[in-house]
């Protein structure tokens, strides 16, 4: 009888690089398949990105919108799990290479390594205006947050503590929307009445876009009432003007500076060096121009899925970097993975089921496009949330957000309001 390795070294090995939303609806829809998954991340969590905005504005707390990987994949028998970060992939010898680890070969690689920031060439200004895409950048963006209103609270010079209350976020898609709007109802409904020295209403919340709107991809018209609902809740929109200096003591717009102590960068993201580990073409984001069934040019037994992919649907519209996407991405390779061990070859391409859009302003508005119907308002506002608690993982995480929201909707207050590293007192953030 053949020992257990030479039996696992004749099943097919499928790794799959990066435990987000594609990366585990992969591995999910190959539970049944007589394969060996190897699921590689340099982090021990799925994290639910859409929500991650709430950490950095002491909303949720990191418990509530993160999972350790391995708890969610522990019932699946085929499927082991390494903490790794993966620096390139040798496609000749179908490995995939790992800081400080041996290499692991595979049958079929999975790509599924999401963005990173994009500084348009200016990765000088990440220091001074942290992105949002992990839980770390949520925790340092909330301590800078909240450590500026107290800094506030110890400053006696009218002018240097408007820098401290001034609160600017570059780029007005979702994420940037959204912050928007939360910092502003944190000054001015959460932490109104808690300071001594200045009323926490001064703020400024200043939301900078280099495009004639925000939230572009809407329609005009719900673009125009987020617009409006932002307004309303003291948010300063500064349209048609691109950031040229950015630096520790604000940023620069129009010839115009804009003193700040606290910038956030919304403005863009670039996928993961997939691109440049394959040597394949990519689009001008870094994202691999993959075929119609997502896999690498040249490469059919390597599929890049969810933010590191360029997909087109059939009509010749970019597939959108969204959680729904990411997901459909997944289940589709799993499908197309399991027919192959069948022996079958299917010719469909991969198709998008647009899922719509949601966008959220504050507490008490949102807007949705659906295609089919648009809402906005508290209407919109209820619907945003039920879907997104419908998609986290886990009985007890839906009841947490969802009583989180609920007193929050009803109080105004956020329980997250924790500074937990760093330096904290006067003299710096």
């Amino acid at each position: 009888m053949a020992d257990d390795r030479t039996v696992e070294a004749s099943v097919p090995h499928i790794v799959i690089v990066g435990a987000g939303f594609g990366g585990l609806e992969a591995a999910r829809g190959l539970a049944e398949a007589p394969v060996r998954i190897t699921i590689v991340d340099q982090r021990n969590h799925h994290l639910f990105q859409p929500l991650l905005y709430q950490v950095a504005t002491a909303t949720l707390a990191t418990s509530e919108i993160a999972w350790p990987v391995r708890h969610l994949v522990r019932r699946q028998k085929n499927v082991t799990t390494l903490l790794g970060s993966v620096v390139g992939v040798n496609t000749q010898a179908k490995q995939v290479l790992l800081d400080g680890e041996e290499p692991i070969a595979f049958d079929t690689l999975i790509l599924a390594t999401g963005a990173r920031h994009a500084y348009f060439g200016h990765d000088e200004w990440e220091p001074y205006a942290p992105g949002l895409k992990t839980l770390e950048d949520a925790t340092k963006i909330r301590r800078r947050i909240l450590a500026a209103f107290e800094q506030a609270e110890w400053e006696t010079d009218p002018a240097e503590r408007a820098k401290f209350l001034t609160f600017v976020i570059i780029g007005a898609g979702p994420t940037g929307v959204e912050l928007a709007g939360t910092i502003a109802e944190l000054a001015r409904d959460t932490l109104r009445d808690e300071f001594r020295n200045f009323d926490t209403r001064s703020a400024r919340v200043v939301l900078i876009e280099a495009g004639p709107r925000i939230l572009s991809s809407f329609s005009e018209d719900l673009s125009d009432y987020a617009q409006r609902a932002l307004t309303r809740l003291g948010v300063e929109v500064k349209l048609g003007h691109a950031v040229s200096k950015c630096g520790e003591g604000g940023v620069e717009l129009g010839g115009e500076f804009l003193p700040a102590k606290t910038i956030i960068w919304a403005a863009g993201v670039a996928a993961s060096p997939a691109a440049e580990w394959l040597h394949v073409p990519a689009d001008r984001a870094g994202r691999v121009l993959v075929e119609p069934d997502l896999t690498a040019p040249g490469h059919p037994d390597i599929f890049v899925i969810g933010d590191a992919a360029h997909v087109e649907s059939a009509d010749g519209k970019l597939v959108p970097g969204v959680a729904p996407a990411a997901k459909q991405e997944g289940q589709y390779v799993a499908r197309r993975i399991m027919e192959r061990l069948r022996g079958r070859n299917p010719g469909e391409r991969f198709a998008y089921k647009n899922a719509g859009n949601l966008a959220t302003i504050g507490k008490r508005a949102a807007i949705v496009d659906f295609g089919w119907i648009k809402l906005k308002g508290r209407l919109a506002w209820w619907m945003w949330g039920v879907a997104h608690i419908f998609f986290l993982i886990g009985l007890r995480n839906r009841l947490a957000v969802a009583m989180n929201w609920l007193w929050i909707y009803i109080s105004g207050q956020r329980s997250a309001r924790l500074i937990t590293q760093g330096k904290t007192t006067k003299g710096g953030i």
